[in-house]
């Protein structure tokens, strides 16, 4: 069974409104629009929107815990991101 594909134009939409996402929704929306197609759906969507299929997985998981968020209203989990400096550097003055 082949994968219902988009034509050029839909496709550049989808790439377009994904750039203009989070990197959580980001992860979020391509897990819909994989989910959407079926079989074949995820390395598809992939392709198109030029992201891994890991991180698809990533977002079919988040979906099936949507109502236990734990990044509810954050663009990442707590904990996640750069971690912050202990003590700022010390700078040297140059004369």
């Amino acid at each position: 069974m082949a994968v219902l594909r988009f034509d050029e134009a839909k496709e550049a939409r989808m790439r377009g409104f994904f750039e203009s996402l989070s990197e959580k929704d980001q992860r979020r929306y391509a897990a819909l629009q994989a989910d959407q197609l079926g079989h074949g759906g995820i390395v598809y969507v992939a392709e198109v929107l030029g992201c891994s299929v890991q991180t698809i997985g990533r977002g079919i998981d988040e979906l099936d815990q949507l109502p236990d968020d734990p990044a509810s209203g954050r663009v990442r989990r707590p904990g996640g991101g750069r971690k912050k400096r202990l003590r700022p550097a010390l700078r040297r003055k140059t004369t």
